[in-house]
């Protein structure tokens, strides 16, 4: 019997820091860019529950959530607390959780700083397993004060979906025979893989839950998604044989600014694109690896389109002068160029390296 769990940390970043502050527990608190009284830029990288009651989210730009907890504020509620990421402290305690995790299984995957993936198969019943996901939660919530959801499935897609459900701090457990009605009456973009676009193109034809899209035969699928399709239809009856890979391997490091005005001043966007890579290569050393094959630049305009180009070297690569150099050679065509024909301001640029060694 394969059980696998899925465990996820309850708005991490903010806990943290409402762990650390306590002056800051039952207020809303927001983590990412300074909001500069709603002339920041940037995203909200984490916010906490009662910030989400005002409709503020991560991956929101700053600006609005500035204007959301301004509008709450209005109402008489409390304003939200914007505090600036401090990765050093948030992954020296990923590292302590993740370390009481693997005592609880021999499998453990990393998916990112603040889930993972770990095998039960070993506890040979899903109530042995359920148990066992009690105690790491208590062991989670005495060592680092901190609570943590978790999903107990079949497979790893079904576990993800299911730790979700009962946030925060819950446990929901989906047995094998279980898993297909648990996913029926889902929104389609509960399933991986279906984003914004594809749940407006299904929406069209009157999918909108995953019962919906279950009725497509794999012909369907495929005639409008291509393998992707195939694969959707695997996924809505909870099929997922993907394995657990203990090895957390980073795939790629990067770094991404936005500015404090857009922009298309080319000494400007030079010198920024270069202190980036400086602060690539310091990640990328700190990280195991010595070279690269890939450069990837990332151009946000002022209006929020996104462009996104790369370049593979012959072989690999670890000075800071061939990255420097690939990097701006890439940022060439977007000042003047058919990148940018419009001559559009930026907003965002983002170095990246992969193909790591």
């Amino acid at each position: 019997m394969r059980i696998i769990a899925h465990l996820d940390m309850d708005a991490f970043f903010a806990a943290v820091e409402e762990r650390d502050r306590p002056d800051l527990r039952g207020l809303p608190v927001v983590i990412g860019a300074d909001p500069r009284a709603g002339r920041g830029r940037g995203v909200v990288s984490t916010a906490n529950y009662q910030a989400r009651a005002y409709g503020i989210h991560s991956a929101l730009p700053i600006t609005r959530a500035w204007r959301l907890s301004e509008a709450a504020r209005r109402q008489g509620k409390p304003p939200a607390v914007f505090l600036r990421v401090d990765m050093e402290k948030y992954a020296a305690v990923s590292a302590r959780i993740m370390a009481i995790v693997r005592q609880y299984s021999p499998r453990v995957e990393q998916a990112s700083i603040d889930e993972a993936y770990f095998d039960l198969s070993t506890a040979e019943s899903y109530e042995h397993a359920v148990e066992n996901c009690r105690a790491l939660k208590q062991a989670i919530r005495e060592t680092e004060q901190l609570t943590a959801s978790i999903g107990v499935g079949p497979n790893k897609l079904v576990a993800k979906i299911a730790s979700g459900i009962k946030k925060p701090d819950g446990l929901t457990v989906v047995r094998a025979e279980e898993a297909e009605a648990f996913l029926a009456p889902l929104p389609v973009r509960t399933i991986p893989g279906i984003g914004p676009k594809t749940e407006t193109l299904l929406a069209e034809r009157g999918i909108r839950l995953v019962r919906d899209l279950k009725q497509l035969s794999r012909d369907d699928l495929a005639k409008l998604f291509g393998k992707r399709g195939l694969d959707f239809y695997d996924k809505v009856r909870g099929v997922d044989e993907s394995p657990i890979e203990p090895a957390y391997q980073v795939k790629s490091v990067g770094e991404q600014e936005t500015f404090d005005r857009d922009t298309r001043d080319r000494t400007f966007l030079a010198d920024h694109v270069i202190a980036m890579c400086a602060d690539v290569l310091e990640r990328l050393h700190s990280e195991g690896f010595t070279q690269f094959r890939t450069v990837v630049l990332t151009v946000r305009f002022a209006d929020f389109e996104t462009k996104t180009r790369a370049h593979t070297l012959p072989v690999p690569a670890g000075e800071p002068a061939a990255l420097q150099h690939e990097a701006l050679t890439l940022l060439e065509p977007f000042l003047d160029g058919p990148e940018n024909p419009r001559r559009k301001l930026i907003r965002l640029l983002g170095v990246r390296v992969e193909k790591l060694r």
